[in-house]
């Protein structure tokens, strides 16, 4: 890739963001964001396919294949750096965990809630 200012500035920033990164107390605090995000988003798909029944099977769908994509994403290929000489998964993965775990331990209350 040729060396231009944009790319200067898009390799600065996301360097800067990398550094911005590095304390814990930041990663944890994205991870968490993205849990509640999923948490969320299974509220909010299960009460817009709850509205009408006749989306029932397409979100269902959709939301296995959505969770079955990040699964393959996150597991198929180890995608970590060495930090300290242990493994660190990248942040984008850990994120997009989080949230799949946050839309399925949404959509089990929902079901719960549901049940009672």
């Amino acid at each position: 890739m040729q060396d231009t200012r944009l790319t200067r500035l898009l390799n600065g920033t996301l360097g800067q963001f990398d550094q911005w990164l590095l304390n814990p107390w930041r990663r944890i605090s994205l991870v968490v964001m993205s849990l509640l995000l999923g948490n969320f988003l299974a509220g909010a798909v299960s009460t817009t396919a709850g509205a009408t029944s006749e989306w029932d099977i397409l979100a269902s769908v959709v939301v296995v294949a959505v969770t079955e994509a990040i699964s393959w994403f996150v597991y198929w290929r180890r995608r970590s750096q060495l930090v300290n000489g242990r493994p660190r998964p990248s942040i984008v993965s850990e994120m997009l965990n989080a949230m799949k775990m946050g839309l399925t331990y949404g959509l089990f209350l929902e079901a719960f809630k549901l049940g009672s």
